[in-house]
Formats: structure tokens, sequence, C-alpha cells
């Protein structure tokens, strides 16, 4: 077994670290404070083969693998999980399209995405139903050669910042539940669709967050994704996939709360000792690094057996969910180290805090993951 990362992931490492301290810090607090989405960001990202890394040279993409969009991810998130993720996230919904889409779709929509040009969105999430997707409730009726689709989406990723969406919809109300939905591409300036940026988030607030009513909005039916019906699995399909980036945005800001943390505490001084002379401290410090190297296994391996046609779903699912515990457990310690300057936003780490919190809510709440891993360990 070798953990080693090969040289060209070492250096797209490297490469990531050092765009997302150059152009991510001189705007992060601003960003934060007025929730402001960055497109010339994501557009120098895209030059540098940053966007949509995972997706084949032939569509654009820089091949990087998901292994390597996910180490992406991690060093992004070490500087601004918000903005790193209108990086990562600028291609969100492209994997059905790739996974499912027809060579046609594949050509249309990736290449510009993965330039920087355009941005798409997963349309999943309804008011009253988020992780149970199959109680999703938008309809696209078929009449003549197109759809017409009548729904509402909520918490839309890059909801009010893309150029299309993929979306859920019922297109089989006679069929089984599981059997009734299909993914469907709609534009975003189609007539009927109407998009309202969400505000007042608690973390990652750069990134942009939509609510989108759909009405009476009509698209061709060769905007289906892959087969009519088929739409729960191949969201399924998606979850498994983008979950391991996720998972990487819990290591990457982890991460950062660690680093951050040793160096404050070899600098401030307690009780004529510096802080990190003292056994409790230790102890935060020790906790964390252990959680992290854990988490780091988890992540790195779930990407890698993707690349290498072995995807193993559950444990996709351990990474996700510990993800969370670890990001929001190196937060809360980060913010408690630094004392009373980690409650002000002098100190980053109380965004950090604010920003974890997510990663035990997006792409699947805990408790699916938890459902998840304890159904198939029963299977």
């Amino acid at each position: 077994m070798d953990f080693e990362l090969t040289e060209e992931l070492k250096m797209l490492k490297e490469m990531s670290y050092k765009f997302a301290v150059a152009e991510f810090t001189p705007h992060s607090k601003e960003c934060d404070e007025h929730e402001k989405y960055t497109p010339e960001i994501r557009k120098k990202a895209a030059a540098n083969g940053l966007v949509g890394a995972w997706i084949p040279e032939e569509y654009g993409g820089a091949g990087a693998g998901i292994l390597g969009n996910t180490i992406i991810t991690e060093e992004l998130s070490k500087v601004d999980m918000g903005i790193g993720l209108n990086v990562v996230a600028a291609c969100f919904g492209c994997e059905s399209i790739f996974q499912y889409g027809s060579e046609e779709q594949k050509q249309t929509y990736l290449p510009p995405v993965c330039r920087g040009e355009w941005v798409s969105a997963g349309s999943f999430t309804e008011p009253n139903a988020g992780t149970d997707v199959a109680g999703y409730k938008t309809r696209a009726v078929k009449d003549g050669s197109d759809y017409v689709i009548n729904g509402n989406k909520m918490f839309i990723t890059n909801g009010t910042v893309c150029d299309f969406m993929v979306t859920q919809c019922i297109t089989n109300p006679e069929e089984k539940k599981h059997n009734s939905f299909s993914l469907i591409i709609i534009p975003a300036d189609a007539k009927g669709v109407t998009r309202n940026k969400i505000k007042g988030k608690l973390g990652i607030r750069s990134s942009d967050t939509a609510e989108i009513a759909l009405e009476d909005v009509r698209v061709p039916q060769g905007n289906l994704v892959g087969k009519e019906g088929r739409g729960f699995i191949q969201l399924m399909h998606f979850f498994n996939t983008t979950r391991v980036m996720v998972a990487g945005q819990g290591l990457g800001l982890s991460e950062a709360c660690l680093e951050t943390s040793i160096k404050y505490v070899k600098e401030r001084t307690a009780f004529g000792a510096p802080l990190g002379a003292y056994q409790l401290t230790q102890k935060k410090l020790t906790e964390m690094a252990i959680m992290i190297e854990a988490l780091r296994g988890l992540v790195y391996k779930s990407a890698w057996l993707i690349d290498v046609g072995r995807p193993d779903y559950h444990l996709a699912a351990m990474a996700k969910f510990y993800s969370g515990q670890t990001a929001v457990f190196c937060a809360n310690n980060a913010v408690e180290l630094h004392g009373g300057y980690g409650y002000i936003d002098e100190y980053v780490v109380q965004k950090w805090y604010r920003d974890a919190k997510i990663l035990e809510l997006y792409e699947g709440t805990k408790e699916a993951e938890i459902l998840t891993i304890g159904r198939t360990l029963q299977a």
C-alpha cells in the first residue's frame, strides 16, 4: 500500500493553496460580510484548470479525477470555504450530465463550465423535501415535443448566478415513487423561471443560494438527462459522488483550524507560559490532529476508489459524516483556544466556526448518512 500522492497531485495541491491565498484572502472578509458572489475569481480559477477539474480533457476539464478535485476542494477550503465552493461547485449538476447525458449534452454544457463561461446548478431540494428525495413534487408534463414544468426549489447552490439547472422532476406519476422522477436541464433564463437569492445565512455567505419558482416553464424533451423515470437512481449516484467533495471541504477547514490554533497557542501566553505548554491545550490540539488524520484517510480513499472504478458509497457516506463532525469539532476548539479573540471578526476562526455547520446539513444531513451506513452494515 502506497499512501503517497503522485508528483502531479502534489503539484496540484500546492498550486491550489497558493491560488486561494492569493485570490481569496483579499476578498474573504468583504464577501462574508456582504454575501458577495465571486465571478472573477471563478473565471481565474477556470483559467488555472480548477473548475470542473474532475471532468475529462475531451470535455474541457483538467482530467484530475475525483481525487484531484477533492484535493483542490481541500486546499481552497483552507482559506475560504464559501469562495472555494464558488469554484468547485461551478459545475454542480454537471456530474449527472457526464454520467448519464447524451454526447451532444456533454459537448454543449461541460466545456463552457470548465472555461468559466457558464455556471451550472443542481436544482433538487424543495421547500418541503430536502434529504427526502422521493418527496419532491415538481412536475414535468409532456406537451408536443416539450416538457412543461411547474414547481418550487429551495436552497439551490448557484441559483441566481447559474446559466442552467439540472432539475429533478416527476415525469411518470403513475409509476412507483422511485421510478417516477427524471432529470431535466432547464436554461436559467427560460420563461417562467423566477430566482430569488436567500440572504442571512450563518456561513459560506459568499456562495450563492436561492429559492426558485418554476411556472409553466417549457423546455424541449431533448433536455432529458438519460432515461425517463431514472432520475431518482441518477440523483443517488450524483450525491454519492459529490459527498466526497463535501468531505474534502471539511478536511480543508479542519486543517486550517488546527494550523491557526497551533500558531496562536505558541505566541499567546497565560500565567507566564505559552498556552501551548498547558496539558488541556495539548489535548485539544491532539484530538484535532487525530480526527483530521482519520478523516484524510476516509476522504482520499473514497475519492480514489471512484477514480479506479470501484466506488464504495457507504465509505463516501462515512467520509461525509465524519467530515462534518471533524470540522465542527475543530472549529469549536479553534474558537475556544483563541478565547475572547476567537469570538470577534478580527480573527478568522469565528468565520470557520460559522462555515463548519453546513457540512452536517447539505449533501445529506448527518442523520441521513447514519441511515445509509446503518442499512449497509445490515445488508
